[in-house]
């Protein structure tokens, strides 16, 4: 049986194949602590600082690739966000993810932004729960903000409608199993 016909939807496939990696990536310090409501402002400034290292070089990629302006504006990126959260001065000493998957074809992008489009959906969830346990409120963590979910979705439709050749659609899942691997080695190296 073909994987096309047990997933005729991409974005199905893309939450089935990626889970072992999606699962991984979650099993960093920030996570752990918060699931155990151990977490503190140092523990979320840590992370804040990994996510900023991982997201500059990977928006800068997508802001170079020619996949049409709706994917290029500053609605889809969220380094800034970070920037605002631990201060520019900070920021602009943190170091950067060198070991990005490969980006250079449309559905390696596609792939690398299923999951970081993705992750504006946990965000939230992680914002209120950091504001729930007294934490300061987080740029980064309101990602969109009320667009959150339309941003996903209108990403998703664009996904599963221009992306049906099978070999393109593996292409797309290796990509997205690649930046979850290479963004939960990234947070977790000390």
């Amino acid at each position: 049986m073909s994987v096309t016909l047990l997933y005729p939807d991409l974005l199905a496939r893309l939450r089935h194949e990626t889970r072992p990696y999606h699962e991984a990536l979650e099993q960093n310090p920030f996570n752990r602590a918060l699931a155990t409501d151990d977490v503190t402002a140092a523990v979320v400034e840590r992370f804040l600082a990994k996510m900023y290292g991982f997201l500059l070089p990977y928006e800068a990629r997508v802001q170079a690739a020619a996949l049409g302006p709706e994917w290029q504006t500053i609605d889809r990126q969220r380094a800034h966000l970070i920037r605002t959260d631990l201060g520019a001065a900070r920021a602009d000493a943190l170091p950067q993810c060198a070991a990005l998957p490969p980006l250079q074809s449309e559905t390696a992008l596609l792939g690398a932004m299923y999951v970081m489009e993705g992750s504006t959906l946990g965000g939230q969830f992680i914002g209120r729960a950091l504001l729930k346990a007294g934490l300061p409120a987080s740029a980064y963590f309101e990602g969109h903000g009320p667009r959150t979910g339309a941003l996903w979705k209108a990403f998703g439709q664009m996904l599963t409608q221009t992306i049906t050749a099978p070999a393109d659609q593996a292409a797309v899942v290796a990509s997205a199993a690649l930046t979850f691997q290479a963004l939960a080695e990234w947070i977790n190296k000390a």
